[in-house]
């Protein structure tokens, strides 16, 4: 795809990622379970966007498929022009590798490395040299984070909040396209939630970086630019300017609406 037909989304930017008509079905027959139903959204670049949604909504799945994790049943995903239908795995291990970013609720550090080692094992694992501006990018995500007191501890003389804001600054230190967040918050009390939330939305704002959370705390939420919300598969709103109370009263008119539907079905 050239760039004259790249998408672009309302204010006027590229997508960093996004899935058209994306289906994905788990099991067959009988036993099949539509997690999306022909979903189609962008996620622009350089903005926080939050995806919302009840249990089983499909917003993990979502995630997944988008991020190259999960294979689309039906549909495309794409990471900038990059379609990752079209890759084998040899090319989509790298694309995830070179130009993806993740955070996930479990922190997933190598306990015998260092901070330091930590958040710069994926360029060790890439091969990468580390030039004057690796460097400096590297040492201006340790001051974002705050971890310069902590470089030479290892995750067990950690707080849970720190060994979040590691794994934070570990998604980001490759420069990566799209950082994907998997409900960040969820191991955290709420006070190291909104350091590591506050960390994603510096990312953003101060270093140009694009990032996507999964999350089910309208207060997480309250972080984005925009909140994409899921019902059944199938994207059903959007919110920009998101605030806690927006989002959930928002929440409640969806869970107010299923209710109505599931009562007035036949039995």
């Amino acid at each position: 795809m050239n760039t004259a037909t790249t998408p672009r989304h309302r204010s006027g930017g590229p997508d960093a990622a996004r899935v058209e008509g994306a289906v994905k079905v788990y099991g067959s027959s009988d036993t099949a379970v539509t997690a999306l139903d022909g979903v189609s959204v962008g996620f622009p670049a350089g903005r926080f966007t939050a995806i919302m949604g009840p249990s089983g909504s499909g917003k993990s799945t979502l995630m997944h498929c988008a991020a190259g994790l999960d294979t689309l049943t039906s549909g495309s995903a794409y990471i900038g022009d990059t379609e990752l239908g079209s890759l084998d795995d040899r090319r989509l291990t790298l694309l995830r590798r070179d130009r993806v970013g993740f955070v996930f609720q479990a922190f997933n550090l190598v306990p015998t490395l260092t901070v330091a080692e930590n958040i710069t094992l994926p360029m060790d694992l890439a091969g990468r040299r580390f030039d004057q501006d690796a460097l400096e990018w590297t040492d201006a995500l340790i001051d974002i984070v705050g971890l310069r007191d902590r470089l030479h501890h290892r995750p067990a003389e950690l707080s849970g909040g720190q060994q979040q804001r590691v794994a934070v600054a570990r998604a980001f230190a490759g420069r990566p396209d799209v950082v994907f967040a998997d409900e960040p918050t969820g191991n955290l009390d709420s006070r190291s939630g909104e350091e590591v939330l506050g960390l994603l939305g510096r990312a953003v704002r101060e270093m140009d970086r694009t990032v996507v959370m999964v999350t089910h705390d309208p207060v997480a939420a309250a972080h984005a630019d925009e909140v994409v919300f899921l019902a059944d598969g199938r994207l059903v709103d959007r919110m920009a300017a998101p605030t806690a109370d927006k989002v959930l009263d928002r929440l409640k008119a969806f869970d107010a609406r299923s209710a109505t539907t599931s009562e007035g079905a036949p039995s």
